[in-house]
């Protein structure tokens, strides 16, 4: 019994590694996507609002990213030398960052919309 609880812990925690892994590559690359928004943006359109929705989104891209590293070496500690069971508690702390993520993706969709319909009506002089 201990040993089949042992495996099961391990394979959630490895589960939660994989698609903190994945939501960590898209974080990087949505800073990139923000760094070539942003030149644009100081090249072409010259909108300061936009400016500041870049700006804002990255910090939280960052302090998101930060928070994830953070995260995926507690993952990596536990899966190595650590004993907590996988209950609903830690289920749902994953799905607290799962929902972070999300709400992150979500406001950069938004972002993104907004950059394009400006990006729509600006003619080059």
């Amino acid at each position: 019994m201990i040993n089949t609880t042992q495996e099961q812990r391990k394979l959630f925690i490895k589960k939660d590694l994989i698609e903190l892994s994945q939501w960590i590559d898209m974080l990087e690359a949505i800073n990139v996507e923000l760094n070539n928004i942003q030149k644009l943006e100081a090249h072409v359109i010259h909108n300061k609002s936009l400016l500041f929705a870049i700006q804002a989104l990255r910090r939280k891209n960052t302090l998101l990213n930060g928070a994830f590293c953070r995260y995926e070496q507690q993952l990596l500690q536990e899966l190595k030398y650590g004993a907590r069971e996988y209950t609903l508690i830690r289920a749902k702390e994953h799905e607290g960052k799962r929902n972070d993520y999300t709400n992150l993706i979500l406001d950069f969709r938004e972002l993104k919309q907004a950059f394009y319909k400006i990006l729509v009506k600006f003619k080059c002089k």
